[in-house]
């Protein structure tokens, strides 16, 4: 009796244990959603306001299928890049010198104070009269959402850097780039990777919002662009299937280069729980 009743008492735990996995418990709150979801807008019945989770996967299908909705979010994604590496680049430049300089951190404080409050994009009548209805016009919007997130986070980093860190690294002869490089980085690391997520977080959805607004061209723009031109056609599932496919970008960024990123840096080098 005993040998028949052990498997169970064996298999109850490891099947408690897989479910009580994050994604597991991720499956379950996405398959919680897509039901109430499909359950919510059959009652509504008005495809107009709310199309069914089937119609919109439907439409997801088709503008993949015919290469739309992939040459969109590739558009959005070249462009979304340029204008994050630019930014990063502005932000480790300024964070640099603040760190080396009294004149550089009174410079950042006082361009963070300035800038931060501004969103994104209420500068898009100005890139356009700068730059005009293009992709510079993009760049330029998504580098101002960028630049001062990861600004702040970085430079905070660097001030929480342990005091006695910093005189390891004088007394290694280190200065300059150098002591930045190999001391103030590598300790800030887990700021300045949370200050990349923000950054990015608010690269994509001002991205997004700007396209909404004025996209690059029919011939060019994306997903944005695709979203705009589907309600103006009355093609809700197709505004759903494009913002869904910005959620899935956001996903995968997430989870295969943050998450990465993480695991083999801060998560490897011990500076955060896992």
């Amino acid at each position: 009796m005993s040998d028949v009743a052990a498997p169970k008492l064996v298999r109850a735990p490891a099947l408690r244990r897989a479910l009580e996995g994050t994604p597991w418990r991720r499956f379950i709150i996405l398959a919680g959603f897509a039901l109430a979801w499909e359950l919510y807008a059959r009652w509504l019945d008005n495809a107009l306001l709310l199309p069914t989770l089937g119609a919109t996967l439907s439409a997801l299908w088709s503008a993949v299928l015919s290469g739309e909705l992939p040459n969109r979010a590739l558009t959005s994604l070249r462009v979304l890049i340029t204008g994050y590496a630019l930014g990063v680049a502005v932000a480790a430049v300024l964070t640099t010198l603040a760190a080396l300089s009294r004149w550089g951190n009174e410079a950042l404080g006082l361009l963070t104070s300035m800038f931060n409050p501004l969103p994104a994009i209420a500068l898009l009548p100005i890139a356009l009269l700068w730059f005009g209805v293009g992709t510079p016009s993009l760049i330029f919007v998504i580098v101002h959402s960028v630049l001062w997130p990861v600004a702040l986070a970085c430079y905070g980093g660097f001030l929480a850097v342990p005091p006695t860190l910093r005189m390891a690294g004088r007394n290694l002869g280190l200065s300059g780039g150098r002591f930045v490089a190999e001391i103030l980085v590598p300790a800030a690391f887990p700021q300045i990777l949370s200050g990349l997520r923000i950054g990015w977080a608010f690269a994509w959805r001002t991205l997004i919002a700007a396209e909404l607004v004025f996209g690059v061209s029919a011939r060019s723009g994306g997903i944005g662009w695709f979203i705009y031109t589907s309600r103006a056609q009355l093609e809700t599932a197709s505004v759903f299937a494009g913002l869904l496919t910005v959620i899935v970008v956001g996903l995968v960024v997430e989870g295969l280069i943050f998450r990465t990123l993480t695991r083999i840096t801060v998560q490897r080098w011990g500076q955060v729980q896992t």
